[in-house]
């Protein structure tokens, strides 16, 4: 089942049930009015929900333009995001020349809720001094997750899964990782694909917790990296587990996988810029490729075997902030 939100004259958007094909959509109805809404009672919305997508499947629906379509959750109440990947946590390192982090437990941090940018929103930063990068990576959002929660039941909580481009000011990273407080201006909205969909949608590419699917990332036309989800060290289901421990997470909660990288990084390249340095840095000794300009282009967008893409595409561009 694949869900968006839609402009409406709420913040939160109006929630729609989409078609397979992406271009046509019914309504939620009153009762849910958006995706927060449906995700604090979801045992009950669920049903209704997918009585919705069979209608759909039988040839009814509206035409959903592609304009109107906001992230799924515009605003939420947390967004967790979590360093999942060995391998860019490694890179990083070599990027930022910073010490190992010594810990068997996943790494995460809360950023900023309150915005998610739609899909095809232009996005605005102050200073491409500040060193504008994308990152991609698959975000899983959750009902009610009471807290202590373990990593099995935790599997039961994810209700949707999403694709996330979590754009980060490089040039401000540094500092505030040396704070050990975490990030405030390091960490800027983040950018939504169109659609959630249900884990089953995925079909074999849901697996053990974790997104078995290519990201591909085209950075001003040219394919900039391709890696797959599937090589997270904690599935998603142990991320929640994590957050869970000590907090009962509130229904319609994001939890970010971090961005996506493979071992075989030469190959599939990058999802990151930063990464691309640490790259080059370990090939030539120095880093040759340049963070974003305003004007930059950045496309995500995940595929499955048969060329379904089921979470849409993010396409953007960077621009020159106003107040």
């Amino acid at each position: 089942m694949r869900l968006a939100t839609r402009t409406a004259a709420s913040a939160d958007g109006e929630l729609v049930v989409v078609s397979a094909d992406g271009g046509r959509c019914l309504p939620a109805g009153p009762r849910w009015p958006n995706l927060l809404a449906a995700l604090s009672q979801w045992e009950v919305a669920e049903p209704h929900l997918r009585r919705l997508a069979a209608d759909l499947a039988a040839g009814k629906g509206e035409a959903l333009e592609v304009g109107d379509v906001l992230a799924p959750l515009p605003r939420t109440w947390q967004w967790l995001d979590g360093s999942a990947f060995p391998v860019h946590a490694d890179l990083m390192r070599i990027a930022f020349n910073a010490d190992p982090i010594a810990t068997d437990k996943p790494l995460m941090y809360q950023g900023l809720s309150d915005c998610f940018y739609s899909p095809t929103a232009s996005v605005p930063f102050r200073s491409t001094a500040d060193g504008i990068d994308f990152e991609g990576e698959y975000a899983v959002i959750v009902d009610r997750v009471p807290m202590g929660t373990g990593a099995a039941a935790a599997m039961s909580h994810i209700r949707l899964v999403v694709q996330v481009n979590d754009w980060s000011l490089r040039m401000l990273a540094l500092d505030e990782m040396k704070t050990g407080f975490g990030w405030i201006q390091a960490k800027p909205a983040c950018s939504m694909a169109p659609f959630a969909v249900t884990p089953e949608d995925l079909k074999e590419d849901w697996r053990d917790g974790r997104v078995c699917l290519d990201l591909a990332i085209d950075y001003n036309g040219q394919r900039f990296g391709n890696a797959n989800g599937r090589e997270m060290a904690f599935g998603f289901h142990e991320l929640v587990a994590h957050a869970a421990a000590t907090r009962t997470l509130v229904a319609g909660s994001v939890i970010g996988s971090g961005t996506i990288a493979n071992r075989d990084y030469a190959r599939v390249g990058s999802s990151c810029i930063s990464e691309r340095r640490a790259i080059e840095i370990i090939q030539a000794g120095k880093p040759s490729t340049g963070f974003m300009a305003f004007g930059d282009r950045v496309r995500m967008q995940a595929r499955m075997a048969d060329g379904y893409a089921p979470f849409g595409a993010i396409d953007q561009i960077v621009v020159q902030a106003t107040r």
